[in-house]
């Protein structure tokens, strides 16, 4: 009985290998197998050689390390770097072929590999860093573009105002209309309706309505007259005028 178990562990295979993989394959078996020349077993990884397992000393791979999948840059380079490497399959029952699960590569090959990956994982760090300080730089530049045609189009709005409405408008991602593309060609409309939020958020009791239940069309109208007197102001160079007294303040 005992010698029938072996033979079947080093019996031949059956299941054909997948002939489209180039370079030497190298078999995670689904089942205990032992070697066909040494007789060692059971092995974790193994190659089929003249249809029957071999473990990888008997073939001259027992030198190389494995690599499992998931890193597609640092697998390609590592094979690159070795001069010796096979692909690790595995057979999937469920999908009735061989899937790939990593491969086998010689350690120094590795470690260079490693190093390469290490050299550009910095080379991407301090390009993200030098991204981000020009993207801080273009946001500045837009937001001082946005608060002088904000100026420009409301000359009485003071000026830390007007800093502070394009700085809000333009925040990047935040998909306020500074940042669409009518905001960003600081069209007069896209100006204007950021003006307006800031007026109906900060000069009228609009978010006090909005807190006491009254429905946002509603309250937008009421506060209408106290935005138009505070916008009329600006456009003439004034002061404008105090807004609560256009403002309908009963939430009832």
């Amino acid at each position: 009985m005992a010698g029938t178990a072996r033979r079947a562990r080093s019996a031949p295979f059956t299941t054909p290998l997948p002939s489209t993989l180039p370079g030497l394959l190298v078999v995670q078996p689904l089942r205990k197998r032992h070697c066909a020349g040494c007789r060692r077993g059971p092995l974790p990884l193994l190659v089929v050689e003249g249809g029957v397992p071999r473990c990888l000393d008997c073939v001259d791979l027992g030198h190389l390390v494995f690599l499992p999948r998931g890193d597609t840059a640092l697998t390609r380079r590592a094979r690159e770097e070795s001069a010796l490497s096979a692909v690790v399959v595995r057979f999937d029952r469920r999908r009735g072929r061989y899937e790939r699960q990593g491969v086998l590569v010689e350690e120094s090959g590795l470690a260079r590999a490693e190093e390469r990956c290490l050299a550009d994982a910095e080379a991407r760090r301090r390009r993200r860093l030098r991204d981000a300080g020009r993207r801080a730089e273009e946001d500045v530049r837009f937001a001082e573009a946005f608060a002088a045609r904000i100026r420009h189009l409301f000359p009485g709005c003071p000026e830390d105002r007007a800093r502070a409405i394009a700085a809000h408008a333009s925040v990047r991602g935040s998909g306020r209309v500074g940042r669409s593309a009518a905001g960003r060609a600081l069209s007069e409309g896209a100006v204007v309706s950021a003006v307006v939020a800031s007026v109906r958020h900060r000069d009228t009791p609009y978010d006090q309505l909005l807190m006491s239940g009254v429905p946002r069309h509603e309250a937008r109208r009421r506060i209408a007259v106290g935005v138009e007197e505070v916008l009329r102001g600006w456009r003439e160079d004034g002061l404008g005028t105090d807004p609560a007294a256009g403002a309908e303040v009963d939430a009832g």
